[in-house]
């Protein structure tokens, strides 16, 4: 039946927050989400949830996940590192990763036994694509005996073919816990020449990786944000270039932003990285205006609530990792955890 005809400049009647399905749920993403799509959205957050019942499932989501996904479904939300420590110790059958490839394959590492889906195999990572193991051994016959420290945004081959992983939240520890004089960090090469600013003693050896969402920022945007908003505190991730580090006030992994922001309570900030950090922060921190340019992840935003639901209908797509790569590549990952930074 066609729709009757709408006067020009009615306005669609939307129920109250309170009358919504799922309302306190709702409560949580309202700043992000527009009342009249969250009933869509619900189905998907009640079948999950129900779905995680029956298979005994957690969903683990990264810090640059959508509100409705970070704030309703997730069970375990944080930064690679935090990811990859929960993933160790989780009684969960199944997990769910809401966030990329390569973070899927590194809970899969650590849970051998158990069921890892990623939502949508597509989600991949521009830094875990820039380097190969091949391209390791070569490094390795070209640098002997220097150890080699490669980033968790990398494929399980790469880490097999290294002595640790890092993530961005403990590089620095980690560089130093070798006591070497030189080192090779693979693959983003900005964070390694961060490090480096950071440990001038040491000499670090890069590869010429970049995250394409980090990669495009410059000071000057710094600059026009501080122009525009005086007073407004920076925040950097460490894949940024070094000249857009130096330009902010504080560099750090996503969780170390996160406690700048909790601790410190600015007035303003603008996270200088992925998109939903600052709209997942901004939830739970409704005192702090959170400033944006921000630039938005493609591969994190190819998971969606509708690929999480479908995932644990038909538990697809599962994660595997070659047999041969499972205790090398897991070693290196262990040798991560076990550095405090």
């Amino acid at each position: 039946m066609a729709e009757s005809p709408r006067v020009s400049g009615d306005a669609l009647p939307v129920a109250s927050p309170s009358a919504l399905p799922l309302a306190d749920l709702y409560a949580r993403v309202s700043g992000h989400v527009p009342a009249i799509e969250w009933p869509a959205l619900a189905d998907d957050v009640a079948a999950i949830l129900a779905l995680k019942r029956r298979r005994n499932a957690v969903v683990l989501a990264h810090n640059y996940q959508a509100p409705e996904i970070f704030h309703t479904v997730a069970d375990i939300v944080g930064d690679s590192l935090a990811l990859a420590r929960e993933a160790a110790r989780t009684d969960a059958d199944v997990i769910v990763l809401a966030g990329v490839h390569f973070m899927a394959e590194t809970a899969k590492l650590l849970n051998p036994d158990k069921t890892v889906l990623i939502p949508d195999p597509a989600a991949g990572c521009s830094l875990a694509d820039s380097i190969t193991a091949a391209d390791v051994r070569a490094l390795r016959r070209r640098h002997p005996g220097v150890p080699v420290v490669t980033y968790v945004n990398t494929s399980a081959a790469v880490k097999a073919e290294s002595d640790l992983c890092c993530t961005s939240g403990n590089a620095r520890a980690v560089v130093e816990s070798l006591g070497a004089p030189r080192v090779l960090m693979i693959p983003d090469e900005y964070l390694a020449q961060n490090v480096q600013a950071e440990l001038p003693g040491i000499e670090i050896l890069s590869w010429a990786g970049h995250c394409e969402v980090h990669e495009r920022f410059t000071p000057a945007d710094i600059r026009e944000v501080r122009e525009a908003y005086p007073g407004v505190a920076v925040l950097a991730h460490p894949e940024c270039p070094p000249a857009v580090v130096a330009e902010a006030d504080f560099a750090g992994s996503t969780a170390m932003m996160q406690d700048f922001v909790e601790t410190r309570r600015p007035a303003q900030v603008v996270m200088i990285t992925e998109c939903s950090m600052a709209d997942n922060l901004a939830v739970r921190n409704p005192d702090v205006a959170f400033v944006k340019p921000c630039n938005l992840c493609p591969h994190m935003k190819r998971i969606t609530l509708g690929k999480i639901r479908r995932a644990l209908e038909t538990m697809t797509h599962a994660v595997t990792v070659p047999a041969d790569l499972i205790a090398p590549a897991r070693r290196a990952v262990e040798r991560m955890l076990a550095v405090r930074p």
